[in-house]
């Protein structure tokens, strides 16, 4: 018969572990071993933690970055978990994103595409469909709001300047943001996306709105059509 999580030596709890040395010295079954607390029977914590990042090493995100792409039910399938551990993981999966998102947030420049990159790294990066948001800017400059264009589909041809302009207006923007990831990872734009930009950019100029940039955010890398020159200045 296996060994419950106290009869294993001291040396070996990952809750003592953390206690003594840190929580730096952990494992990534460690580290969720002390999270999920108690195993199912016959199988300790950390054998359950193990199990569960065994479960997606083989997936296109292995390890702890697999949680964040198993679903609840998938997830409830594993011996051992039942829904209160499946939530458990998926809201940890969900913190870690919101952590990093608070970090970036306290160097969020609107002149930096670098720093908007960041900020929306770790919630976008890990979508594995599209998403396409607009940010909303003040004449300063100032965050007036984000507005999610689209969800779900891959198609950026299907937003169209006047559902952007039409919010932009209703928040007294005068400059906008569009930023979208690419699930594949590579940021590179299609010329699907270098047509949209364009329409969005020359409708914003007629209204006064001004497209400031499109970041194209991809796993661990983004591309900002400013830097790379295809968006003009706005005229003062």
């Amino acid at each position: 018969m296996k060994e419950t999580m106290k009869e294993l030596p001291e040396s070996q709890r990952p809750y003592e572990k953390c206690l003594r040395e840190g929580e730096g010295t952990l494992s990534d079954g460690e580290l969720l071993a002390v999270i999920l607390r108690s195993g199912t029977r016959g199988v300790t914590s950390l054998e359950l933690a193990n199990e569960i990042l065994n479960y997606t090493k083989d997936s296109s995100y292995p390890g702890l970055l697999g949680i964040l792409h198993t679903s609840l039910q998938e997830l409830m399938k594993l011996n051992g978990i039942g829904k209160v551990k499946a939530v458990q993981l998926k809201c940890i999966g969900e913190l870690s994103k919101r952590i990093a998102s608070t970090a970036a947030r306290t160097q969020l420049s609107f002149g930096d595409p670098a720093t908007i990159a960041k900020y929306y790294m770790e919630q976008l990066r890990h979508e594995e469909q599209e998403v396409i948001l607009c940010m909303m800017l003040d004449g300063k400059n100032h965050l007036l709001g984000e507005y999610i264009l689209s969800k779900g589909t891959a198609n950026a041809a299907l937003i169209t300047p006047r559902e952007i302009f039409m919010e932009a207006l209703r928040r007294h923007a005068l400059n906008i943001i569009l930023v979208h990831n690419h699930p594949s990872g590579d940021p590179m734009p299609s010329s699907c996306d270098e047509e949209v930009t364009e329409r969005v950019y020359r409708a914003g100029e007629l209204l006064g709105v001004h497209l400031l940039d499109h970041i194209i955010i991809g796993d661990h890398r983004y591309i900002s059509f400013r830097e790379q020159g295809f968006l003009r200045k706005p005229e003062k």
